[in-house]
Formats: structure tokens, sequence, C-alpha cells
């Protein structure tokens, strides 16, 4: 189904955020949290591209997976990094091939190994290059849909690390639904007001397609570590922060306290009507499931 008749279906929308596994047992174990949360009916969800396109067939394996096996659409993330035009259009091709209608397009990062790559010397330096590829893909008629994919970009609250011009990262963003971007889905945040202030901003500079809040529940302090690496940036506030100092380092205590916090942030943000929520699972379902049930969206499908 293509995004567009996915967020016009259902406002708020839900969904969920997956990377590919890279042991069988790893597998085995996201299968089962896909099982678990088909149950919340969500939207759509999303799966994570490696950096560099390390994760290149491991990503294309599990959309297809999740596509042949559930009722669920997939939205297979896409990056600039490393790849040239012709390997993009083969990359498109191929999920056009299997149906699958819609794509998260991102600049993303070179893979640690790389300290040295020069953006100069690529087909694809921003994320609107690779949105503007992707429409003149569809455009093409190379898609089964007249409408060829449906296109994701990111959209950062807190602001994008490598643009601390806030004026300047919002044109960059207008200019990504400018070529084609569909929706706009955010990096994670702690601060609802944050998320406020960018969705009026955005709205001001005329970005008038639906926004997507990105959260992720604290589950356990080394999760607070890596999201801290994940989002390059990420503030977190001192009320959680305080919330999750009582928890003394009692494990399931700062489960809880993480799990509640976001269910706080989900209600707020339902409350301020939201175009929808996007959870960044980690590939586990207890805790997206707790909030979905703590909100009364366990059959809100």
């Amino acid at each position: 189904m293509h995004i567009r008749d996915i967020l016009a279906k259902r406002r708020p929308s839900f969904s969920f955020e997956f990377f590919p596994p890279k042991s069988a047992a790893a597998v085995e174990d996201l299968y089962g949290t896909i099982v678990e949360l088909e149950s919340c009916q969500p939207s759509f969800v999303s799966v994570t591209y490696g950096a560099g396109g390390s994760t290149r067939e491991m990503t294309h394996d599990l959309v297809l997976k999740i596509r042949e096996t559930t009722a669920i659409p997939p939205v297979p993330h896409l990056t600039c990094v490393g790849h040239s035009e012709s390997q993009i259009e083969e990359i498109l091709r191929r999920y056009a091939d299997a149906g699958v209608c819609n794509i998260l397009a991102l600049r993303g990062d070179p893979p640690r190994d790389w300290p040295d790559y020069d953006w100069s010397d690529c087909d694809f330096r921003h994320a609107g290059d690779l949105v503007r590829f992707i429409r003149k893909f569809n455009e093409s008629g190379a898609h089964p849909d007249p409408r060829g994919f449906g296109i994701g970009v990111a959209g950062f609250p807190e602001g994008h690390p490598a643009t601390p011009n806030r004026l300047l990262e919002l044109d960059h963003l207008k200019a990504k639904v400018d070529e084609g971007a569909d929706y706009i889905c955010t990096q994670l945040f702690f601060d609802n007001h944050d998320f406020f202030d960018f969705r009026d901003r955005c709205r001001l500079r005329g970005i008038d397609v639906p926004i997507l809040a990105g959260i992720m529940p604290v589950t356990s302090l080394g999760s607070m570590s890596r999201m801290a690496e994940l989002a390059a940036g990420a503030r977190f506030p001192a009320k959680l922060l305080r919330a999750l100092d009582r928890a003394n380092g009692d494990p399931a205590s700062v489960e809880k306290v993480g799990i509640h916090y976001a269910a706080q942030q989900c209600a707020e943000l339902l409350d301020h009507d939201v175009d929808g929520i996007h959870f960044y699972t980690l590939n586990k379902s207890k805790a997206t499931r707790e909030i979905y049930a703590s909100l009364g969206l366990a059959s809100a499908g």
C-alpha cells in the first residue's frame, strides 16, 4: 500500500522500526517480535539500512519476508553513501518487482572504517538528490503502482548535527519535500516541546506533508548510551534523568521508568494532533506493547 493511502486511511498512524539481524538466532527472535507487534496492527514498519549499504541484502530479505508473511506494509530505508546511480536503480527495480511500495530516503553515514569518505565524489551527496532520483524512477513508469514509490525523509526536532544553522536546516528539509517526499519521520527525541516547535516551524516554512514523531523508550541504561550514539546530540531532559536516578540502577525499575515516560510523551503528542508516532523498537516488542496498552491502542488498527 502506498504511503499516501496509509496516512490518509489512519490518522494518527502508528509504525515501528526494525534493523536486520546478524545471526540466525537473532532472525528468529525478530520474527517473534514482528508476530507479537502485528497484533497492534501498525500502519507500516520500516527496516534500517547499514552504513554504506553494509546490510543491503539483509535489509532486502527482511523487507520481502515481512511483505510475504504479514499484513504489514514494509518501508525499507535507502541511503546515499557508497552508491552509484546504477546501484540505486537496481535496488529500486528489485523492490518494485517485489511489490514494495515505499522507501525512506536518507543521506546516511559512512561506515566507521571509511574515515576519509569524500562526499564530493558521490552521485548522491544529499538526501534530496536521492529523493529526486526516486521521483524520476517513478516518472519512468517502472513501478507497478502508477504513482511509483511513496517517499519518506528524515526530520530532526533537536536540530541536525551537521547543520547548526536551524534556518538552513529547514531550507534543506523543504528542498527534500519539494523534490517529492510524501512524509517526514523524525529522529528520536525526549522533549515534546522540541517536536511541537519543529512542527510549527515546518508549517511556517510551507512544509505541509505529514510529520511522524520518532519515539524510543529507554529500556536500560545501556540503551541510553546507544540512543546518544544513534542520534548525535540527543537531549535527555532533567525530568527523565531524575526519574531514572530514582531507579537507583535497578534494571526492572529503569525499564518501567522509561516506558512510563515514553507513554506520557505519546499521550501528549496524541492530545496535540500528531500525524503519527514511529516507535524505534530495537527489535523488541515489550516496551511498545506496554505503551500501546497504556494508551488504549491495543486494537487501534
